[in-house]
């Protein structure tokens, strides 16, 4: 099993800038895709990008282009760099693994709003 911690989150002004990191408990370098996941009371859980072992990423539409998934496999560690934030973008923002291990951490709460 792996646990992850999210961190990063916080309000923002739409336009403006958050980078999201991701700690994991245990080396994610034998976990084939990682995966920034979102979810607000009015949707459920999402997987929003993706980034394979090879660096091959996945982004949903909405995200395409303001988002950009890294990951460092020394470090254990997945980031979601965001830009030209939007109200819509408001959410919990979780990682884990494609497909998820069972367990989520607490997530990192991102607010856009002005």
């Amino acid at each position: 099993q792996v646990q992850f911690v999210e961190s990063g989150g916080g309000l923002v002004q739409p336009g403006g800038s958050l980078r999201l990191s991701c700690a994991a408990s245990r080396r994610i370098s034998s976990i084939y895709i990682m995966g920034w996941y979102r979810q607000t009371p009015e949707k459920q859980r999402e997987l929003i990008a993706s980034i394979t072992s090879a660096d091959s990423t996945y982004y949903t539409d909405s995200v395409k282009g303001r988002f950009t998934i890294s990951r460092d496999n020394t470090n254990n560690m997945v980031h979601l760099q965001m830009n030209n934030l939007k109200p819509e973008d408001t959410a919990v923002y979780y990682c884990n693994g494609d497909p998820t291990f069972n367990d989520w951490g607490k997530g990192t709460q991102v607010t856009v709003s002005s």
